[in-house]
């Protein structure tokens, strides 16, 4: 586990993340957050995952357009297709996130994941009993560690019913984010042995969304995560992830994101994440 204590413009709160090797390939990590924002509002950015979220203190609330709703207890965002924006609370609260592949929602969930794409929805809605037991499980204890051991148990348990990511499937994500997004989707299918129905219902119950919207989340999130770095040019980066050129970068990454790279490198991010302040 790593600790991360901050003090900035933004706010002050301490930030956990773990990442249990015994998880791999279901959960990407987990977080824990508590603390509290001056910058209340911030905008999230699509990353291939899908997140379950806890909430231990007040809850923080989902902005869309004008229609701004507060969050359930314990929820689940599913694979996003553009910028989210979340409202914290304005003083102290603390959160505890899991961040799922998409093959380990799928096992954890064993159901359609579109109905999820794009949405924030509540867990007892999905799970029933089983998403009270998770939140009864980690309000129960006092700090991040034996959170995350609780969400890990808890999510043990629910690979224990032995539901899986049909294997042809499991292996073109695994692809796909091996090459970074820059692959043929069609190449991979021709290799995996699917028909084009096949990958595509494959994809669309599996994962929530097609296998080339997928390869376009994980090529942008790329360039993000490098972007925010700082450590490469925008010709660079357009030529490593595979773009015809910079523009098509550009004009991929406004529509994901809502800003032009240049709009994101002049915004106020925070120390330990690529979202930036609303």
């Amino acid at each position: 586990m790593s600790t991360q204590q901050v003090e900035c413009s933004l706010g002050h709160w301490v930030h956990s993340e773990a990442r249990p090797p015994h998880l791999s390939g279901i959960v990407d990590f987990m977080w824990h957050f508590e603390g509290s924002m001056v910058r209340l509002r911030e905008r999230t950015f699509p990353n291939g995952m899908l997140e379950i979220i806890v909430h231990l203190g007040e809850r923080y609330r989902d902005v869309r357009g004008d229609d701004v709703a507060i969050c359930p207890p314990t929820c689940l965002t599913g694979v996003q297709l553009g910028p989210t924006v979340v409202e914290a609370p304005g003083h102290q609260t603390c959160v505890l996130g899991i961040r799922l592949t998409a093959a380990g929602a799928y096992a954890l969930f064993g159901r359609p994941m579109h109905d999820v794409t794009a949405l924030t929805v509540d867990l007892q809605d999905l799970l029933g009993a089983a998403a009270a037991e998770l939140e009864d499980r980690c309000c129960g204890e006092p700090g991040p560690r034996q959170r995350f051991n609780h969400a890990a148990e808890w999510i043990e348990a629910r690979l224990r019913r032995g539901i899986r990511a049909d294997p042809a499937i499991a292996w073109i994500l695994d692809q796909i984010r091996r090459y970074g997004g820059a692959v043929s989707i069609s190449t991979l299918r021709e290799r995996a042995g699917l028909s084009k129905n096949r990958i595509a219902s494959g994809f669309r119950e599996q994962v929530g969304v097609t296998a080339k919207q997928y390869a376009r989340i994980v090529r942008f999130r790329g360039v993000l995560d490098r972007l925010h770095a700082g450590n490469a040019s925008l010709a660079d980066l357009a030529h490593d992830a595979g773009y015809y050129d910079q523009p098509h970068m550009t004009a991929e990454f406004k529509e994901l994101s809502g800003l032009t790279p240049g709009e994101f490198l002049h915004s106020l991010r925070y120390p330990n994440s690529v979202s930036v302040a609303e």
